[in-house]
């Protein structure tokens, strides 16, 4: 696929199933999608929102990538790579990083249908459970056919781990979320165990298991978020 804008008969091609394809081949997952005109999207008017986020494919193709030898190495592929599948593919692109201003990613989640808020407050995918992370968004001004979603929040009949497996209770049913005892714990001893594997509240949601995530992948975002 070549050249820049795309032709108007293939941009008319486009369906929620090529863009899933192309996704795949770059080693992102379609996380979500949604029509503005119904779904209420903020920020957008009609077309169609795709939202991209990080699968099991996601951290080996990283590590072979050229940003990965260099700062920033998360948000420099994922501007590189979606932004390339939205000269692709006819789209306009959005990430979740980069602002002030930012796209209103947790809007367009929920109003996906596949994200719901956790009872910890955490987002909860329906695939990926906790173990979230959104890339970016193409948003096509064709509204194209997208799967119905009715199979409502994986945490309806689930017995919440999430709520209890914090060990300083940071991430809790009544307070979301208390980030000093969480950035506390983070730099004892103890707190080692969350930054080399993750955050314990988010690997307890037995949904999270479908994310196939690395543990070094996890510890790389860790650092990030409670540099030492």
């Amino acid at each position: 696929m070549t050249g820049y804008p795309p032709p108007s008969a293939y941009i008319a091609a486009i369906s929620y199933g090529w863009v899933g394809r192309v996704a795949h081949q770059k080693g992102l997952i379609v996380m979500g999608a949604t029509h503005p005109r119904i779904s209420g999207a903020k920020g957008l008017d009609g077309g169609t929102l795709v939202l991209l986020g990080a699968g099991s494919a996601f951290w080996p193709t990283l590590k072979a990538a050229p940003e990965w030898h260099g700062p920033d190495p998360v948000d420099r592929w994922s501007t590189r790579v979606i932004g390339q599948m939205a000269r692709e593919l006819g789209a306009e692109v959005y990430f979740p990083f980069g602002g002030p201003p930012y796209a209103p990613f947790i809007d367009w989640a929920l109003k996906s249908g596949r994200t719901f808020s956790s009872p910890v407050g955490a987002l909860v995918h329906d695939t990926v459970g906790m173990m979230i992370s959104f890339r970016g968004a193409l948003h096509f001004a064709k509204e194209f056919a997208i799967p119905t979603t009715t199979a409502g929040s994986p945490c309806d009949n689930c017995p919440a781990p999430c709520a209890q497996a914090c060990p300083v209770g940071a991430l809790n049913t009544n307070i979301f979320y208390d980030v000093d005892a969480c950035h506390s714990h983070l730099s004892t001893s103890a707190g080692q165990t969350c930054m080399s594997g993750g955050c314990l509240a988010r690997l307890a949601c037995p949904v999270s298991e479908g994310a196939g995530r690395d543990p070094e992948q996890s510890a790389h975002h860790m650092k990030a978020f409670h540099p030492s």
